[in-house]
């Protein structure tokens, strides 16, 4: 599988994730702050199957990009 989430993606990603899993670690929220687990590891794997369900990508495309050969 190739990647499909960009490094602001991941980022953000990783962010909610922590997040959610320690809100729930302390009490703050209820059980379903473990579904944090969920965007951490598509962050940490980079990639994500909702993204390639629908098609998406939010890797840069660099549009002068010209690969050497």
């Amino acid at each position: 599988m190739s990647n499909n989430v960009g490094i602001v993606d991941r980022a953000l990603r990783v962010g909610v994730g922590l997040g959610l899993m320690m809100a729930a670690a302390h009490g703050l929220v209820g059980a379903w702050g473990w579904a944090g687990a969920v965007p951490l590891l598509t962050a940490l794997v980079g990639v994500c199957p909702l993204y390639r369900a629908a098609k998406l990508s939010s890797l840069e495309v660099h549009q002068n990009y010209r690969p050497q050969v």
